[in-house]
């Protein structure tokens, strides 16, 4: 049966001072008034049925992200009690679902990204369920087509055209975040595209393949797995989950597969729109220009004169902001904290998030 697993668990502090300790990013009403969370549950429509949708998160965010998602129950929010990398909420997947459904396939999205249209975005995933209904040995990623060359991204190389799958190719290899020299030969080549960080996975096959390359971490999860329908499963939650290996998906699971003969690693292109909402000018991608290059939030008062190329985000629709002279800045008004950095600096707003007071992060 076909599920999905949206991973939440990020705190977002590149977009402080609206994502917040105690309010993170996904669960920000950044999308035209909808937050990022709900904006990727909805993105399944018609290929995953919301009764199979799951959203790992961190246990403090579960009363927000059941107010965000409509039809989210408890049953279907895996809180994890702290945050130990992408791995461990795969993994905690695959133990869940595996528990209850031995065929369960499960696709691994996140909460960070705007993907248009909709259509192509459920086509490709579409097919990389059929690839892993085919075979179970199957790990299928999902690569972007590049728009420009990127550092910050990854990169997939496209591999031999898969039989019998229109549009899917073996994965010939991954690399992290190359330089920018090196992203300029990747395009040139036309074989190699983001790496999105979305797959799709045989719960089975996923939780084989992390006893194999991490074994102390497929223990700790089959010992959550055993008390989770019983009394005990916060306890064993609690206890056991804290001290599993703090390991991402890419380094403990997709990198060693793709040296693992038992395994095929496969990749399906999205022709799509790909927004990764990390930073105040990835979400000002999302926003309309006017005339000026301005790109103003919904619900925010702006008025400006000889203002240019500025991105304005404000929580309170009746506060105003006003500029003159302004150009290629980041004004962000919250009821505790005012942000205003030049754009070419918003990466180093994280650096700024740990300096504020404790309260204010």
């Amino acid at each position: 049966m076909r599920h999905a697993m949206i991973m939440a668990g990020g705190s977002g502090t590149r977009l402080w001072p609206i994502s917040r300790t105690d309010r993170p990013k996904q669960l920000v009403p950044l999308i035209e008034g909808r937050c990022l969370l709900e904006v990727a549950s909805d993105r399944l429509a018609g290929v995953v049925d919301a009764e199979n949708r799951w959203i790992c998160t961190g246990e403090r965010f579960r009363e927000q992200v059941r107010s965000a998602v409509a039809g989210i129950d408890d049953e279907h929010i895996l809180g994890e009690p702290c945050g130990r990398d992408t791995l461990n909420a795969v993994g905690l997947t695959a133990a869940v679902l595996a528990r209850r459904d031995p065929d369960a396939i499960f696709a691994v999205l996140t909460a960070d990204h705007v993907i248009e249209p909709q259509a192509v975005f459920a086509e490709r995933l579409d097919a990389g369920f059929k690839l892993v209904e085919a075979d179970p040995r199957r790990f299928v990623t999902f690569a972007i087509t590049p728009t420009r060359p990127a550092s910050e991204y990854g990169y997939v190389e496209q591999g031999d055209a898969i039989e019998g799958a229109p549009g899917c190719f073996e994965a010939a290899r991954f690399v992290e975040k190359p330089d920018r020299e090196t992203a300029e030969a990747y395009l040139e080549t036309g074989r190699f595209a983001w790496n999105s960080g979305m797959f799709v996975f045989h719960a089975r096959t996923v939780l084989d393949a992390i006893a194999r390359f991490e074994p102390a971490t497929r223990s700790g999860l089959d010992r959550i797995a055993a008390h989770w329908d019983d009394e005990r499963r916060n306890a064993t939650l609690n206890t056991i989950y804290p001290d599993l290996k703090k390991i991402s998906v890419d380094y403990g699971l997709m990198e060693p597969a793709g040296t693992d003969p038992s395994l095929s690693i496969c990749t399906v292109p999205m022709d799509v729109s790909w927004i990764d909402v990390g930073s105040w000018p990835s979400l000002g991608e999302t926003i309309v220009p006017d005339g000026s290059g301005n790109r103003i939030a919904a619900s925010t008062t702006h008025v400006g004169i000889d203002s240019k190329d500025l991105l304005v985000v404000s929580e309170d629709p009746d506060h105003a902001i006003c500029t003159i002279g302004c150009e290629d800045l980041v004004v962000i008004h919250t009821a505790k904290a005012t942000l205003v950095c030049r754009a070419a600096d918003a990466q180093k707003v994280k650096d700024l998030a740990g300096l504020v007071p404790e309260d204010l992060r």
